[in-house]
């Protein structure tokens, strides 16, 4: 992986951790045992320390920066979707923080929130635990179901096991010209998107047209 000290400064990866290659780690970065860190995600560490705790996941084209003097940490089990921006904030364990969204300075995420897809948590918002928030900018919509919780966790014990699967069999290729014949499939968990299991498990309390939750 490129990864670049400044002033002396280098940064830390645990070795039960993956890095993908073409991430960028610069100075005061410390990834944390079975993290995971994807293609092309950003952590400058340059001004303020960049900690990512056990467990925690920051998917493909995240960036990760913040102010000198302020940390920006994702506590264990975090869960940082696909082109999401944090800036000097606090991601609480168990929390996401869903596709393309922004999470703006002293911004606190709580422990099993979730923040939706595209979302702008503006500066020093305070997300309470176990609640959605979506919209630009970012409101508080409702408290998660116990369903919409249990969906995240399965969702980022997934990336703990693709970090396992990166680092036993992940290496750089050729493309085939073409097809093979008895081509392999993958061995991935099966897991399924939201929208999914509340189709197959509708109930009064939990209806499938709550249509937010899903866009994390």
């Amino acid at each position: 992986m490129p990864s670049y000290a400044i002033e002396g400064v280098i940064p830390v990866v645990a070795p039960s951790a993956y890095v993908h290659p073409t991430a960028v780690l610069i100075g005061d970065v410390i990834v944390g045992p079975d993290c995971y860190v994807g293609p092309l995600a950003s952590l400058r560490g340059d001004f303020g320390r960049i900690i990512l705790e056990r467990g925690s996941n920051v998917q493909d084209s995240c960036v990760i920066h913040g102010f000198p003097g302020h940390d920006t940490v994702v506590e264990e089990n975090g869960h940082i979707g696909h082109g999401a921006i944090l800036h000097s904030c606090i991601i609480k364990r168990d929390a996401l923080v869903g596709m393309n969204a922004v999470v703006m300075d002293d911004a606190v995420v709580g422990e099993q929130a979730i923040v939706a897809a595209c979302a702008f948590v503006r500066a020093g918002m305070q997300i309470p635990p176990r609640t959605l928030v979506a919209g630009v900018p970012a409101k508080i919509i409702r408290e998660l179901s116990e369903q919409e919780i249990a969906w995240k966790l399965e969702g980022t014990l997934t990336y703990q096991d693709l970090t396992k699967r990166c680092l036993g069999s992940m290496v750089e290729v050729l493309p085939l010209a073409e097809l093979e014949a008895n081509r392999p499939s993958l061995k991935a968990p099966d897991v399924k998107p939201l929208i999914a299991a509340k189709l197959a498990t509708p109930s009064a309390t939990n209806p499938v047209n709550t249509g937010t939750a899903e866009q994390a």
